[in-house]
Parts: structure tokens; C-alpha cells; sequence
């Protein structure tokens, strides 16, 4: 089950913020990834439609901080990631569109 959050904006729309396993066979640790979407659920079938079938968010013990908020309104695709918060993330990371995240993930193995 993945930690997260969401946030309703003035607006009628979510900002939803959910901590990962990271998708790499290669990569340990896990990433955060903030949705912009219409309501919760459309939120989550965003994330399903990407390949993420397991995602669920249950709770609100980890919603999105105001700079969070900020970045994924920003963003045109309203779907970003970055490393989540721990002992081993860089504080300064920037974050990045979801086609990276995904990119990373597919890179083929043989060559």
C-alpha cells in the first residue's frame, strides 16, 4: 500500500501525492509522484493507465506540501515525480515528467 495524500484546491480539483516503490528492477528506494486531476479517483486511473495498476490511497497521512502543489500545477501535464524524501534523495532534485520515470523503466535489457 502506498503512503500518500491529497489536497482539494479552491477550484474543485485534487492534487493527489503518493510515495512509490520505485518501478526499476534496478533502482531500490521509491519515488513521489503528484497527480493534477479532476477528483481523487480520476487521479488514481491516471496513474493505472501509465502501467501502475496497483496503486491505491487510503488515508491522508501524507498530503502534498504547498512547493508540491505548486510544482505539479506548473507542470502542463499535471504528472510529475521526483525521489521521495529520505536518507538517500538529494534535497535539491528538481522534478521531473512522468515520461521519464517511465522511459527508465523500459529500457531494454539486452542491449
Amino acid at each position: 500500500m502506498a503512503a500518500g495524500g491529497f489536497c482539494k484546491l479552491p477550484n474543485g480539483t485534487v492534487v493527489v501525492a503518493l510515495n512509490l516503490p520505485r518501478p526499476t528492477a534496478a533502482g531500490s528506494g521509491s519515488v513521489r509522484v503528484l497527480v493534477h486531476a479532476q477528483n481523487r479517483a480520476r487521479a488514481l486511473t491516471r496513474l493505472r493507465n501509465l502501467g501502475m495498476r496497483a496503486v491505491y490511497l487510503r488515508g491522508n497521512a501524507e498530503p502534498p506540501t504547498p512547493d508540491e502543489i505548486t510544482a505539479v500545477l506548473h507542470h502542463p501535464d499535471g504528472l510529475i515525480w521526483r525521489t521521495a524524501p529520505g536518507a538517500d534523495a538529494c534535497a535539491a532534485e528538481l522534478w521531473h515528467p512522468i515520461r521519464a520515470l517511465m522511459r527508465r523503466t523500459a529500457t531494454p535489457q539486452g542491449f
